[in-house]
């Protein structure tokens, strides 16, 4: 029986995005591992490090973002011999079934450990599928996806794409004692369907099915913790690692905790390699690892870095590991196909994107020291950096705090006592740089390693958390010189409350001290100095020839022409936040257009974007709690990649412009695509479930009390927000240009809307509805789209009101011909072509919610409705999502009958300003 794909699982743009490309990455032929090929992907349960275990958004997914990967189902058996994938034999770790079954709690006796919950075997698969829906099972993931239902084996081996099935049966005998035969289910799909892998922990289990499955069929024994007993022998794991033979007997390979392969100290720190891969080749046997998942706490020697641990078990050149076991399949499948076979110790500094150490390698040590600076520039950073401060002797050091007790041990030692407020600085008491000399600071002090997910309990290298020494600026740039670098950049801030309040020539000194090591004599090394203050730069305009960096603070959407003219002025260059690139809500990026990077670099500005840590927690879902994905989605953003990557962490962002699948163009894989902004969000609509369509109904005209109509103002047709230069702060900029607007206009009926021209001008409104899911799971998913508050998950469409005396409309809207057709909605997120429709139908009156008025006619009514009519008639009626959708119809009628162009873009920039 052959496989298929899965038509009825549509998981959003995003998705599609991934499908683009088909391109495997070309990769040296020779591996490792016992067959010589690449190691094998397996999706634990699909994509679950972000959906629900074995969902059918997490199956899915798989598919578009790791195609090679093999999809692994935990197969559970119903009281009535059904099978079904779950992740836990108790449903209530992975499904809301305490909700569904109140009363059905049991406590049984599994394999020698007393457990309470729901279990699958009390249930009729007719029951769980209809009552019971999926949810999270790690609960520090997100819990967006929620409400998706389970999924039958069945479905898994013939609905979705997939170029392998591995089934686990981890329970056999458990099973066993309701009298459900795991062996018989397993033996009746495999006849039915092709299963690639079985794997189980029970030896009896795998025995029994030798010569009654397919050859093809590989059987894997899986091994648990060293000092649990096997059932079937009565020995622990441990124990049988050691008869490898005997193990070759019933299986092909096996499938172990990555941990006895690479052990961890109790601290989590890496042990020397076992010989388990060795020794299990010898035996004839593959090994399989288990435990991978971007968002576990991973041995410090990754220094947080998912793709690292990857690394280390397929391209360490002494062994490989023949497949791995993982939640997010798309990290190991660009380690595959993207990063092995490098050479790290090679540099090229012309290479995009420059990497810009934050504070040295800060992850790994504490920041601004000799150590820091050192891995910096053994990691392959092409420039680091210096934060200068000043201390009480006039010494300008390198150090990124102002405040003493954010880096060093100042609180524990005899300085302690010395702590002021000064408001110039911040609200709270703190140690100043300036409070010290030098010498009481290098000798009395240590570093202390910055940590800024410790309010989460994820720490950096704890046994370098006062590693290091100091370094004054002089240093730095001593230490600097003799080193394979492209340049150093060296930030100033506070120039202003220095020479007031310390009487200290902050630009002076760092000239001098320039001067002083020779670099103002030289052309080796660039030289950039970094600055938040255009004051501070134009300074070093006027006495130097250094590389200037403009550090805009806010996040910003983009730059009118004039702003960027002025930036020009004294600064060559621009580094900016994340979220300036990237906009964010909720930690999932959101579909609004940026066009910050563009506008910067068509003015010959480079970009630099700040600050890229490994940690997962400081990313967005869309990377995949990748830090490497993330690099690579600033890098190739579809609308204007970043020209550098200012980071703590150089190693991660130096092994990425080496990866080989960087200028791959249209061959580029999938899993190296950058992700498409508010693609995550979009597949949230319950799509796979069988409908994606617009609500039928007419918008809501109800709760009068907090609708709102909208009219557009000039102030508001720049697309993102602006950028306000120095001296004016952004702070005041913003409440300035605030109060220049009209405010918006409410109304209570659409009879009494903004002022409009006189005569009989037909008013011109944009509405807005929201996609909607199907009833039940559907709209559970709908919910947590609502709760996100984002503008994009909106179908638009034109409002047309003739007669100003007369409260009726006209509804133009452009949409699928039959959007509730599976097979359309799959088409659809696709972006696929599909039969559309412009629809034309009366209104008795314009909505009062998610309406706004966005202009008049210059003509009568009838002039109107003739020239809308005439619009939808030569509207081309295939419908592309992105490319040619109800936003493109809405924004071209508009601009046919008001002269307002993209007023979709205008009305959002209102949206997020209001």
């Amino acid at each position: 029986m052959g496989r298929g794909s899965h038509d009825c699982s549509v998981l959003g743009s995003f998705l599609v995005l991934l499908c683009l490309s088909s391109a495997a990455a070309q990769k040296a032929s020779t591996w490792k591992t016992l067959s010589g090929d690449a190691p094998l992907v397996i999706a634990k349960g699909g994509f679950s490090g972000l959906f629900p275990d074995s969902s059918g958004f997490a199956l899915s997914f798989v598919s578009a973002s790791s195609p090679s990967a093999a999809l692994w189902c935990d197969v559970q058996l119903t009281k009535d011999g059904a099978g079904i994938c779950l992740p836990d034999i108790n449903m209530n770790n992975c499904t809301i079934i305490p909700n569904a079954y109140q009363n059905g709690v049991k406590t049984y006796n599994v394999n020698g450990v007393s457990v309470k919950g729901w279990f699958p075997m009390d249930y009729k698969s007719t029951d769980l599928l209809r009552d019971v829906i999926l949810k999270q099972s790690i609960f520090s993931r997100t819990d967006k996806f929620d409400g998706l239902p389970i999924v039958p084996v069945e479905d898994v081996l013939s609905k979705y794409k997939t170029p392998a099935v591995w089934l686990n049966v981890q329970y056999d005998s458990f099973y066993s004692q309701f009298n459900l035969s795991m062996r018989n289910y397993i033996l009746s799909v495999s006849k039915q369907y092709v299963v690639d892998y079985i794997s189980s922990p029970e030896v009896n289990f795998l025995n029994s099915l030798i010569g009654r499955v397919s050859n093809k069929t590989k059987l894997v024994f899986r091994f648990l913790d060293e000092h649990t007993v096997e059932p079937s022998t009565n020995q622990t794991y441990g124990s049988m690692l050691k008869n490898l033979t005997f193990i070759k007997t019933f299986a092909s390979g096996v499938l172990v905790p990555k941990q006895y392969i690479l052990p961890v100290t109790q601290d989590n720190y890496l042990q020397p390699h076992t010989s388990v891969v060795d020794d299990a080749h010898k035996a004839g046997l593959k090994v399989y690892a288990a435990n991978f998942a971007n968002d576990f706490l991973l041995s410090y020697n990754y220094s947080h870095d998912p793709l690292a641990e990857y690394l280390s078990f397929i391209d360490n050149g002494a062994f490989s590991v023949d497949g791995v076991l993982t939640d997010f399949p798309i990290t190991p499948s660009a380690a595959i196909g993207c990063f092995t076979n490098q050479n790290n110790s090679k540099k090229d500094h012309a290479a995009k994107p420059l990497v810009i150490s934050h504070n040295g390698a800060s992850g790994d040590y504490p920041d601004c020291t000799d150590l820091a600076y050192q891995k910096a520039v053994t990691d392959g950073a092409d420039v680091i950096d210096c934060p200068v401060q000043v201390t009480k002797d006039g010494i300008p050091i390198c150090m990124s705090s102002i405040d003493l007790g954010d880096v060093t041990t100042v609180a524990t030692s005899q300085f302690a006592s010395q702590t002021t407020i000064i408001k110039d600085i911040k609200d709270t008491p703190g140690v100043y740089s300036f409070n010290l000399t030098w010498e009481d600071i290098v000798k009395n002090l240590k570093p202390r390693i910055s940590n800024p997910m410790s309010n989460y309990q994820m720490y950096r290298n704890p046994r370098n958390r006062n590693a290091g020494t100091f370094m004054r600026l002089s240093d730095f740039l001593a230490f600097a010189k003799g080193q394979d670098l492209s340049g150093v950049m060296i930030s100033v801030e506070r120039a202003a409350f220095m020479a007031e309040k310390l009487g200290f020539g902050v630009v002076d000194a760092v000239i001098k001290a320039l001067d002083d090591s020779g670099y103002s004599k030289q052309t080796a090394q660039n030289v950039m100095i970094q600055s938040t203050n255009s004051s501070v730069l134009v300074k070093f305009k006027q006495q130097t020839k250094y590389n200037l960096v403009y550090m805009i603070e806010e996040n910003v959407g983009d730059a009118a022409p004039s702003s960027v003219a002025d930036i020009k002025k004294f600064a060559d260059a621009v580094s900016v936040n994340t979220l300036s690139i990237y906009p964010a809500t909720a930690k999932f990026l959101t579909n609004q257009t940026n066009h910050l990077v563009q506008s910067l670099q068509s003015a010959g500005l480079p970009v630099y974007v700040y600050v890229l840590m490994n940690e997962f927690l400081s990313q967005p879902y869309d990377f995949f709690s990748d830090a490497t994905l993330q690099i690579n989605g600033y890098v190739k953003r579809l609308d204007g990649g970043v020209d550098g990557i200012i980071t703590d962490f150089p190693a991660t962002a130096h092994r990425y412009k080496l990866n080989s699948c960087m200028n791959m163009g249209n061959n580029t894989p999938v899993f190296m695509l950058p992700p498409q902004p508010g693609g995550l969000v979009q597949s949230m609509l319950g799509a796979s479930m069988g409908e994606l369509r617009a609500q039928p109904e007419e918008p809501s005209d109800q709760h009068p009390t907090t609708a709102r109509c909208y009219t557009l103002d000039a102030t508001r047709r720049d697309h993102g927000r602006r950028l306000d230069l120095w001296p004016r702060t952004h702070a005041r900029g913003r409440r300035q240009a605030s109060a220049r607007r009209r405010p918006m206009a409410s109304v209570t009926t659409p009879a009494a809307p903004a002022a409009r021209p006189a005569g009989r001008h037909a008013a011109v409104y944009v509405a807005a509805m929201p996609l909607r899911g199907p009833k039940g799971p559907g709209q559970a998913m709908m919910s947590a789209v609502y709760s996100l508050g984002l503008w994009d998950l909106q179908h638009f469409m034109v409002l047309l009101r003739p007669d100003p005396a007369r409260t009726q409309a006209l509804v133009f809207d452009f949409q699928p011909r039959d959007p509730e057709d599976v097979l359309a909605a799959f088409a659809v997120m696709s972006q696929s072509k599909i039969p559309g429709v412009v629809r034309r139908r009366t209104l008795p009156r314009v909505p009062e919610t998610r309406c706004w008025l966005v202009g008049h006619c210059n003509g009568d009514g009838d002039a109107a409705v003739h020239a809308a009519d005439r619009f939808s008639e030569r509207w081309p009626t295939d419908l592309v999502v992105g490319r040619h959708d109800c936003r493109d119809y809405t924004n071209g009628l508009v601009e046919v009958l008001t002269g307002e162009k993209r007023v979709l873009d205008s009305l959002r920039s209102a949206a997020n300003d209001g």
